[in-house]
């Protein structure tokens, strides 16, 4: 199984607490995957909603491919991610509770084929971030006594 990484969207595992991940195919135009394949892709700032029982990406960025011609792909047009109908329920049920969103998370080719991991995520206050880093701190730290003391 071959995976190459496009695009992360780091902030967003800073940002949010990740609580379910989901794999999805992405339908993209003829220069929008030439773009993706030379990895002109931007997840940063982007979300995903579900619309009528259909999830959509919205605000990700895809530079326009140089060689297009004549009707180059808008850059940051909604672009229909693809799960099965029980995922999208299920993430329905996630969503409904307050406080949760859907954001991508990687852009990635499997068996070359674009797809996307997307995360149902509950967003991180500023105290929250400070308290995981303290404890990073605090373990690595304790990683260092143990170092020495061995």
């Amino acid at each position: 199984m071959s995976e190459s990484t496009i695009a992360q969207n780091r902030r967003a595992r800073h940002d949010y607490e990740i609580i379910a991940r989901y794999e999805a195919g992405i339908v993209l135009t003829g220069s929008e995957i030439k773009s993706v394949r030379a990895h002109k892709v931007q997840l940063q700032g982007s979300y995903a909603r579900v619309r009528d029982g259909e999830v959509w990406l919205q605000d990700a960025h895809i530079a326009p491919y140089q060689n297009a011609g004549y009707a180059p792909h808008d850059p940051t047009r909604d672009r229909k991610l693809l799960l099965h109908k029980k995922e999208i329920a299920k993430i329905q049920e996630l969503l409904g509770e307050k406080g949760l969103t859907l954001i991508p998370l990687a852009m990635y080719f499997k068996r070359g084929k674009a797809k996307v991991e997307v995360g149902v995520a509950r967003g991180l206050h500023r105290y929250d971030k400070r308290e995981k880093v303290k404890e990073r701190e605090e373990k690595r730290e304790m990683d260092r006594a143990v170092r020495r003391n061995a």
